[in-house]
């Protein structure tokens, strides 16, 4: 008979058909933390996938619409060479708040199904409910995704013309935020827009 003690390929095999209890929560732990691994980044690969300018004009009623209306404009082009896509304006950089505006986009899905705007007509004439929902969001937030890029506390007044420089120390000291002052930057205002109105 062989007394030689089993070798270390033999050794693992048997632990791994029979394992001791210690070891089965061991592994079943690192598993979960594996497998949570792998959700996690497929999972934030979808949603970053979905900030993507493919992504928001990958339906006509954006592309023909809001997009055409976008490109030019100095969010899209500009000296500085730096540009704010879609999701720069639209979708928070924070994990909860970026959640919370993924669900809330369900109910853009339901309208594209229901083709609510799915026309150029159709859209114009939601065109300024479409737009006081989304000032009105922003409002909320403080204009929290305008601040990404325009804080107050960044700008350098001197490079301001004097119109600016006055509106932007009135605005900070009266508790403003940027979509109190700065709509139709991007996109056009609805006809039914009127500024002595505000």
């Amino acid at each position: 008979m062989n007394s030689k003690p089993p070798g270390l390929i033999r050794r693992s095999w048997a632990a791994l058909r029979r394992p001791s209890a210690k070891y089965s929560v061991l592994a079943l732990l690192l598993i979960g933390c594996g497998i949570g691994i792998i959700f996690w980044g497929g999972f934030n690969t979808g949603m970053e996938a979905t900030n993507t300018i493919t992504f928001c004009t990958g339906c006509h009623e954006m592309r023909d619409n809001v997009y055409q209306e976008y490109k030019g404009t100095v969010h899209d082009i500009n000296r500085t060479g730096v540009r704010a896509i879609c999701s720069d304006c639209h979708v928070p950089k924070d994990w909860l708040h970026k959640i919370a505006r993924k669900i809330n986009a369900s109910n853009e899905l339901y309208h594209w199904v229901a083709g609510t705007v799915n026309t150029k007509a159709k859209f114009e004439s939601h065109r300024m409910q479409l737009a006081q929902h989304v000032w009105a969001t922003m409002k909320g937030s403080n204009s929290r995704e305008c601040r990404n890029c325009h804080a107050f506390e960044a700008m350098n007044s001197s490079k301001q013309s004097p119109r600016a420089q006055k509106n932007h120390l009135k605005a900070q000291a009266e508790g403003k935020t940027c979509i109190d002052c700065h709509k139709g930057i991007a996109h056009l205002l609805p006809r039914e827009y009127n500024e002595d109105e505000e």
